[in-house]
């Protein structure tokens, strides 16, 4: 299956479509090999008609696909006509390397960062897993780096059940906030699948005098096994009603596209239900369950828009 035409997924009937209103942008990452890169456009070329208000591409712990996220980027943004927005993070690097690659983004026409503190490669030495004397050490230094290199819109991270590595939810939350107070524009969360630990989140922010956009992360599930294994890590929690729903179907990719649709869809009608207009979807670089996605939320696809 290579379109959501092609999945005749039905419309729940607790499901109706959403006229206008929504935003979505897609995450990708960059190709490692030649069959990566090509999967990676067939997706950009599926996606492009929606429209979404820009795409971003991750960058790789330790800075390990600077040159790859650089060479993506550019290339979606000189050839597609979307707006690109690259991932940058400040970890192990000293603060002129960083301030070098957003000037050169800048001047590629980038106007949009993703700024993250970033994890630090696994197996190096602690010394240069952290930021050096001379670096950003927290993602909040890096945004406010950011603004006087250029003029960046700068979208930051936000974990609606916590980062893995906060020392609470309090101290999670104050550094959302610092990062606000640094510059940032937006806030992306990571993916959930917990809506109401994310609804407890964005009320929290809000008291805590956080008033820019909190984005809900979604992830369309491809893979029920390494999502959970994923999800560990990064402290998301999986319910126990999503392992019933695909359980026996690991073997069965046409059935498992079908539940997957129908949960991110159900997930986004809740939080649409709830006043939220605007959706990161983490693609994965495939295209086919994101654009199903959209189309159930109402989403049509623009064919003035489609890539060649």
């Amino acid at each position: 299956m290579t379109a959501a035409t092609e999945m005749n997924v039905p419309m729940p009937p607790s499901v109706k479509p959403e006229p206008a209103g929504l935003t979505v942008s897609f995450e990708f990452f960059p190709p490692k090999t030649e069959k990566m890169e090509q999967s990676l456009w067939q997706a950009v070329r599926r996606l492009a008609p929606l429209a979404p208000a820009f795409v971003s591409v991750t960058y790789g712990a330790g800075g390990t696909t600077r040159e790859r996220t650089h060479a993506t980027v550019t290339r979606l943004q000189a050839e597609t006509g979307l707006v690109a927005a690259a991932h940058l993070t400040c970890v192990g690097a000293p603060r002129a390397e960083i301030n070098r690659i957003a000037l050169a983004y800048w001047q590629a026409g980038i106007r949009h960062i993703v700024a993250l503190r970033g994890d630090p490669i696994v197996g190096a030495l602690a010394d240069d897993a952290l930021a050096p004397r001379d670096g950003y050490r927290y993602a909040a230094e890096l945004v406010a780096g950011l603004g006087q290199v250029a003029p960046f819109e700068i979208s930051v991270a936000a974990y609606p059940e916590v980062h893995p590595e906060a020392r609470s939810a309090a101290d999670d939350l104050d550094n959302l906030k610092r990062k606000i107070d640094a510059g940032a524009t937006r806030a992306i969360t990571q993916f959930f699948f917990d809506t109401e630990a994310f609804i407890r989140f964005v009320d929290r922010a809000r008291s805590a005098g956080i008033a820019v956009p909190i984005v809900p992360g979604i992830l369309p599930i491809t893979n029920f096994s390494k999502t959970v294994e994923f999800a560990g890590r990064c402290g998301a929690r999986v319910p126990g009603w999503m392992a019933e729903l695909f359980d026996g179907l690991d073997g069965d990719p046409e059935t498992r596209q079908l539940v997957a649709a129908n949960v991110a869809v159900e997930q986004c009608r809740k939080l649409i239900e709830l006043g939220f207009r605007e959706f990161h979807f983490y693609t994965l670089n495939r295209a086919e369950l994101t654009f199903a996605i959209c189309h159930m939320l109402g989403l049509r696809a623009k064919p003035a828009l489609s890539l060649p």
